[in-house]
């Protein structure tokens, strides 16, 4: 992910979640709120309650991986994606079909 697509401030965080516009699935909450530029910005929150730092580490990598492509668009939203426990018992490809079928577009 280039760095000017990811959201990592503390406060940049609250004003989002705070916005209370989010998608609930089995494996990820999704909060977002429209920006004012042309592209998706997105943060990603894995709870320390679901692993050690390499199996938290590893879920953040995947998702990365998973946004990889461009979000170019007319309007953008900033995402926060914050990873649930179901995440670890799906696979990669179930959880990455779920994630970029609810991500706001």
């Amino acid at each position: 992910m280039k760095k000017k697509i990811i959201v990592k401030k503390n406060y940049e965080f609250q004003k989002i979640i705070n916005n209370r516009s989010f998608i609930k699935t089995n494996t990820y909450f999704i909060y977002f709120k429209k920006n004012d530029l042309n592209y998706h910005r997105f943060g990603i929150s894995v709870g320390k309650k679901l692993g050690n730092a390499v199996v938290r580490n590893k879920a953040k990598r995947q998702i990365r991986t998973m946004l990889s492509f461009d979000f170019s668009t007319t309007e953008g939203y900033d995402q926060i994606i914050i990873v649930r426990k179901p995440y670890f018992s799906s696979s990669y490809l179930v959880n990455k079909k779920v994630l970029l079928n609810q991500i706001k577009m």
